[in-house]
């Protein structure tokens, strides 16, 4: 790891796992990206997140600009969670892990094809190139 005025430089991996790196920050986000949900559908739509759990990690994903909280009652105070457009980028990235997770086990089901019914392939393009990094040289694809 690069080091810059004694302090060690953090990886671009090791910055987004900082932000949406624990599993139930990933689970609300993917359940965001259907659109907007109150406290309640949020905790029943992420099975066996404790509701303190949720209230931290709402307030985390809020203060790293990735949800916005809007509210729309004031007595009691009350939310509509969504995702920012910063939050709404991460769905490609959910995509590829939901495309690796399902290829490793025998209960999840891979994405597919709405009309079809195809499984989905995740792949790596490179819009400069116009082409695809199916299985990239160790040269071609870097986290820089």
């Amino acid at each position: 790891m690069p080091y810059h005025a004694g302090v060690a430089a953090q990886t671009p991996l090791a910055a987004a796992l900082e932000r949406v790196g624990d599993r139930w920050s990933l689970l609300l986000i993917e359940a965001l990206l259907d659109g907007p949900r109150r406290f309640g559908e949020l905790s029943e739509q992420v099975s066996g997140i404790a509701p303190n759990i949720l209230s931290e990690r709402l307030k985390r994903l809020e203060g790293e600009r990735i949800v916005r909280a809007t509210p729309y009652s004031e007595r009691p105070p009350r939310f509509t969670y969504a995702l920012t457009d910063e939050g709404l980028e991460l769905a490609g990235v959910l995509r590829l892990l939901a495309d690796w997770g399902s290829r490793g086990s025998a209960q999840a089901e891979p994405m597919r094809h709405g009309l079809c019914g195809t499984p989905l392939e995740a792949r790596l393009w490179c819009p400069t190139c116009a082409r695809s990094l199916d299985e990239p040289e160790a040269d071609e694809l870097r986290f820089v």
